[in-house]
């Protein structure tokens, strides 16, 4: 592994332009602001002098422990509240707290939440947190209590040093302000007809801007200059220079691919694609917000994506697919979030009167259209022939009926077999052989990432062909399945594990099963965006990660994967959460694991990430 490459010191509103490198498994964090719909729903942000907000970007290296940004919907949390890096066990009903670190919890002033791009929830016990609580508001209390004294016991004299006085000698200045924390506590404030985001205090936002820059100065890791450029991208972009926006929210896709996370590129992407809807290029940020939009990432995080992209339909007049937008919006968060109604509220407004004097604009487009891939060909059979063949998205024949067998088109080509012919071909979308039958292939899946896996015998020894037909990990499998995220689940000598795309085992093949049950109820073939993938060993479940590494030991009879956590039930049906390290999150006590998800968002109120 390469060492980061350190790029020259960059101005406050000028593009990185160092070159990302891979980084370790650490994960960074990343603040968050409240942004209120409408002025006159703004909270007014904590006040801090420009020199504090600029003091912090310059003086402070903070990598790893850099300010926290939190939010389940962007990536696992790493817990810091023992000191050792490992979650506290917990009570059942554990109350949000907040970490050092890459928290998700809700903390209690503006300038202290955190919105990081590996989130995940850091209960404790409740007690111990009551206890804790109620300390601190008696010592508090008491601390007042002497200062009243104190101050009604000065002579007039000294109460007459007040105003104007300078301050002692030795009074120790109040810390400086991280500009990550400062641009989570700006209130951020909703044009209701543009529906863009207006900073009440341009002026500060430059200043913190300026320490954004400052601490980009003296960082290295991907995950941290991803974080910070696409920070600055968001103020460059509410202060209205774009073209800074812009190649800053670009630059920090790249860091963030670079990091292989999933959630911290989803988030990257978001913030690239607000930057290019201000600037009018809607095609790209339709279609970033919908590659940043996965059903594996959490309901919070994708109900604000639906937000985003709902407000670039409208810029294009696009009002029926905006309001799709943000019906998807409020549905997955159920009406529960009222910071999120208020902005919809607000934006439906504005859609209700624009069209009233223009109408509702063209039909929603379908996701085809959004990504900007063709529609492949769809298989098609007919009755009469009892032949299969294929027809375009409007309906009209493109490839006749003739074959005996076809699978849908995956990357442009798909297998087909003719009724005299017992071997599969390989056809692009006009038909055109690339691999011919006579190869003798007898069983085939489909094509994904660029390779399939084919067998001569129909039984087993699967091997992976390119489109070219050239042989890229030898027979020697009794059964695979299609690449998902780099990795294919393959069975050798009874046992299930898994290879990358080049052949290499990754994940030894000695479990009984590899299949990924989701809360969202669906089940992946192989692993998740995140690289995760449940296994199973003489009838218990643990985790995987795409190293091989055992995450979650294989101890329970059910292993359910969470977008930041593990759903784990026990042998007497009661249901519990661990982190994304396998740490106990939540006691086994729940009689069904949706009473389990309910509790883990309940950890993760308000974390909601500055788009």
């Amino acid at each position: 592994m390469h060492a980061p490459i350190t790029p020259p010191p960059a101005e406050p509103t000028t593009a990185d332009t160092s070159v990302p490198v891979p980084d370790g498994p650490r994960a960074e964090p990343e603040p968050h602001g409240a942004m209120t719909a409408a002025p006159e729903r703004l909270s007014p942000a904590p006040e801090r002098t420009p020199n504090d907000v600029a003091a912090s970007g310059t003086t402070e290296t903070r990598q790893d422990d850099a300010a926290p940004e939190s939010t389940a919907d962007e990536t696992t949390r790493e817990t810091i509240a023992d000191g050792t890096g490992h979650s506290a066990p917990t009570s059942s009903t554990p109350d949000p707290v907040d970490t050092a670190a890459d928290t998700d919890a809700t903390v209690a002033a503006p300038a202290q939440q955190a919105q990081a791009d590996d989130a995940e929830p850091t209960p404790t016990s409740t007690e111990h947190d009551a206890d804790h609580a109620g300390g601190a508001e008696h010592t508090n209390s008491t601390e007042h209590a002497d200062a009243d004294d104190a101050q009604d016991r000065r002579t007039p004299e000294e109460a007459g040093t007040d105003d104007g006085a300078e301050p002692a000698a030795d009074a120790e200045p109040p810390p400086p302000v991280d500009p990550e924390q400062a641009l989570a506590a700006v209130g951020w404030e909703l044009d209701p007809r543009t529906l863009r985001e207006q900073a009440p205090d341009p002026a500060q936002l430059r200043v913190i801007r300026d320490g954004l820059t400052g601490k980009l100065d003296t960082t290295l890791d991907n995950r941290s200059r991803a974080r910070l450029l696409s920070l600055r991208a968001v103020a460059s972009r509410v202060l209205g220079d774009l073209d800074d926006a812009l190649g800053d929210a670009r630059l920090a896709v790249t860091y963030a691919e670079a990091t292989g996370e999933f959630r911290r590129t989803a988030l990257a992407r978001a913030r690239l694609a607000e930057a290019l809807r201000w600037r009018g290029e809607h095609a790209e940020a339709d279609r970033l917000f919908a590659e940043a939009n996965s059903p594996e990432l959490p309901d919070r995080l994708r109900a604000l994506l639906h937000e985003h992209a709902g407000r670039c339909c409208y810029d294009q007049g696009r009002l029926t697919e905006a309001c799709l937008h943000f019906e998807r919006a409020l549905d997955l968060r159920h009406g529960e979030d009222a910071q999120l109604n208020a902005r919809v509220e607000v934006a439906l407004d504005a859609v209700a009167e624009r069209a009233a004097a223009d109408g509702f604009g063209p039909a929603p487009r379908r996701p085809e259209e959004v990504l900007g891939t063709p529609r492949p060909p769809m298989p098609t059979f007919d009755e009469e022939q009892e032949l299969w063949g294929y027809a375009d998205a409007d309906g009209e024949m493109v490839i006749a009926h003739r074959y005996a067998e076809a699978q849908p088109f995956h990357e442009g080509m798909a297998w087909v077999r003719r009724p005299e012919a017992s071997r599969w071909a390989l056809i692009d979308t006009s038909g055109a052989a690339l691999i011919e039958a006579n190869n003798g292939y007898r069983a085939v899946v489909p094509f994904s990432e660029g390779l399939s896996w084919v067998s001569m015998d129909g039984k087993g020894r699967w091997m992976a062909v390119d489109r070219m037909n050239i042989v890229k990990i030898p027979p020697g499998y009794e059964e695979a399945r299609p690449f998902r995220n780099g990795l294919a689940a393959v069975r050798q000598n009874g046992g299930w594990g898994a290879v990358d795309l080049t052949g290499e085992v990754v994940v030894p093949t000695r479990y009984h099963r590899l299949g990924t049950p989701l809360a969202d109820g669906r089940e992946v073939d192989g692993f998740t965006a995140d690289g995760l993938a449940v296994v199973e060993l003489a009838g218990r479940r643990g985790v995987v990660d795409r190293t091989g590494r055992v995450v979650v030991p294989p101890a329970y009879p059910t292993v359910v994967v969470h977008p930041v956590a593990f759903l784990v039930a026990t042998e007497s049906g009661r249901w519990g959460a661990l982190d994304r390290r396998g740490e106990p999150l939540i006691d086994p006590v729940h009689p069904g694991r949706a009473a389990v998800v309910a509790e883990i968002d309940r950890l993760l109120a308000d974390a909601s990430p500055v788009l």
